[in-house]
């Protein structure tokens, strides 16, 4: 019996790497025959470096960097050797997250993806030959200019005098100077399609939660910043889908580092091997903190279920709630919500870990049915 724990995080109360732990922990109380297999998933937002670290079997490094408020701060991410090059896997969060600076007043004028470029400047020093980065969770609308200048790209204004790379000053911007030199192959897990501007761009979407009240303010200097881009980097990412991911870092990681946008969700099953792991199991685990219509609509838990479906491997799912049960029934062979109906959210979630590992154990009779009953289950 190999079943393969293909979880992603239960948010706010388990993180993936956690909630794979407790599932396994479950069975070997109730299935002590089986062999789990742990790889945490991710789409690209907050936990991707943690699931692919840890399903790659990792290490960790540390960096000096500075938060979106220019604070300083110790950021991790991971190295994770190939069979032909070193690879960093990590998150602009670690650096630049909106959760790093709950304790201040925002100011999104001046919040900067500053030390999310110190985090990758460590990694090339580190040899790396590529990196992939998630950019879920940030506090900036700067379109990366904090990171650019941390990479060595000069923002000047009229008289040559270099601006402060904030987007505050972006109006002022006369020209761009590149470094010289090449960046290593940068791969971003993007799973949104905003363009970098108008009325589904980064501002107007997503500049609320990070303090913007004036958004003719920031769409005229991003504006401003495109055009400039445009022509001294001879590059025009503003309306390509993704570009207003993480206020525009998505855009700034296209034209000033030549990063490749792609599914955060595609990409990181391809970093851990998903299909083949799949493949060599005979029941597959999933979930996350919520099941809903919306996962029908390609997200972590979804991608996991059409891709054991597509190999005719059986597929349960654990979920902090449950919604559109009936709809979700047709694509999963086993659907369970931890959370006891009476019990207060709040309380819940902080006992996450306690409930999941309960559930576990309870459908321990359903789980095995699954693993000795019809494996032809492929569509």
């Amino acid at each position: 019996m190999r079943i393969l724990i293909a979880i992603d995080k239960f948010k706010g109360s388990i993180p993936a790497t956690e909630a794979a732990q407790a599932i396994a922990s479950a069975l070997n109380q109730t299935l002590p025959e089986a062999v789990c297999d742990l790889c945490p998933i991710a789409d690209g937002g907050e936990g991707t470096a943690e699931a692919v670290v840890t399903a790659l079997n990792g290490e960790w490094c540390e960096t000096a960097t500075f938060d979106a408020q220019n604070r300083p701060v110790t950021a991790r991410y991971g190295l994770v050797p190939t069979a032909d090059q070193l690879e960093a896997i990590m998150e602009m969060s670690a650096a630049s997250g909106l959760a790093m600076v709950s304790d201040l007043p925002l100011n999104p004028a001046i919040a900067s993806t500053h030390g999310t470029g110190l985090m990758l400047q460590d990694a090339m020093e580190r040899g790396v030959q590529r990196v992939v980065i998630g950019i879920g969770g940030s506090a900036t609308n700067d379109a990366g200019v904090g990171m650019a200048a941390a990479l060595g790209f000069r923002f000047l204004d009229g008289s040559g005098a270099a601006l402060e790379p904030i987007i505050a000053n972006m109006d002022r911007l006369a020209r761009i100077e590149p470094p010289e030199g090449e960046f290593p192959e940068i791969l971003v897990a993007c799973d949104v399609n905003n363009p970098l501007l108008g009325p589904h761009g980064c501002t107007r979407v997503y500049g609320k939660q990070k303090g913007v009240t004036d958004f003719e303010f920031f769409e005229n200097r991003l504006l401003h910043l495109a055009d400039i881009a445009k022509r001294d980097l001879g590059v025009d990412h503003r309306d390509v889908p993704g570009a207003g991911a993480a206020g525009g870092l998505g855009f700034g990681l296209m034209t000033f580092c030549g990063a490749k946008l792609t599914s955060g969700f595609d990409l990181i099953a391809d970093l851990v091997h998903l299909r083949e792991r799949i493949a060599a199991a005979d029941l597959v685990i999933t979930g996350e903190g919520r099941l809903d219509a919306q996962t029908l609509h390609g997200k972590g838990p979804m991608g996991v279920a059409d891709m054991a479906r597509e190999l005719g491997k059986p597929v349960a799912a654990f979920a902090g709630a449950i919604e559109a049960e009936d709809q979700l029934r047709t694509r999963f062979d086993l659907l369970c919500a931890i959370k006891p109906k009476e019990m207060p959210l709040a309380e819940a979630m902080q006992r996450g870990p306690e409930l999941l590992t309960e559930a576990v154990i309870a459908q321990s009779p359903a789980i095995r049915d699954l693993l000795t009953g019809p494996t032809d289950r492929a569509q």
